[in-house]
């Protein structure tokens, strides 16, 4: 594990919590630094290229940012940057962050008893050769009837707020809820481990 820290550095562009979790677990050490981006101007017709998309635009803010700090020539190790995005796919709607908490509870209503899925973006870019590779991954969560008091009593909590389409199945108070998860559980929360090394490899 340890020898994973030294011959690269690693930057996060996403401080959501559950990345930083993710990455941590994987056995990196890494810095964060977040993109200044308006995620709501950025649309496209798939939600498959919406994530690239807007992995690509986080890149991109985080990449000018450096550029204005210091001078990536001088580094002797590569440094990876990495950038991810999440959406929600429900009844063929894509769902990001909710507006509020009557739009998270709306969402949450439609899961119970059903399912939606996440696609999520991993891109990778080496700082040092300019190489850079994004792909995507989708998995499906299918979840049993929601009560309504457990449905409050997660709005109250808040962390749904925060992800995308309010959907969340690590969370305690969901947990029982959840049917089946067809993919990985990493990926749900926004960082596919796998393909993240995978890409992380390429890049090296």
């Amino acid at each position: 594990m340890e020898d994973k820290a030294c011959p690269f550095k690693i930057i996060s562009g996403s401080s959501s919590m559950a990345r930083r979790k993710m990455l941590a677990e994987m056995g990196y050490e890494f810095t964060i630094m977040s993109a200044d981006i308006d995620e709501k101007g950025i649309r496209k017709e798939k939600p498959e290229e919406l994530v690239i998309a807007l992995a690509e635009a986080k890149a991109d803010s985080i990449v000018s940012k450096l550029q204005t700090i210091n001078n990536q020539e001088k580094d002797e190790i590569p440094t990876i940057l990495i950038a991810a995005d999440t959406v929600v796919v429900y009844e063929g709607a894509v769902r990001e962050k909710p507006a509020n908490e009557k739009e998270a509870r709306e969402f949450i209503k439609g899961y119970s008893g059903g399912h939606a899925a996440t696609v999520g973006s991993v891109l990778v870019t080496n700082l040092k050769t300019g190489f850079r590779k994004g792909e995507w991954d989708m998995v499906e969560v299918y979840f049993h009837e929601i009560p309504d008091v457990v449905i409050e009593k997660l709005i109250e909590d808040g962390t749904v707020l925060h992800v995308a389409g309010g959907l969340i199945i690590e969370h305690p108070l969901i947990k029982p809820y959840v049917k089946q998860v067809v993919g990985t559980t990493d990926s749900v929360m926004g960082l596919p481990k796998a393909l993240t090394e995978k890409l992380i490899k390429e890049a090296l």
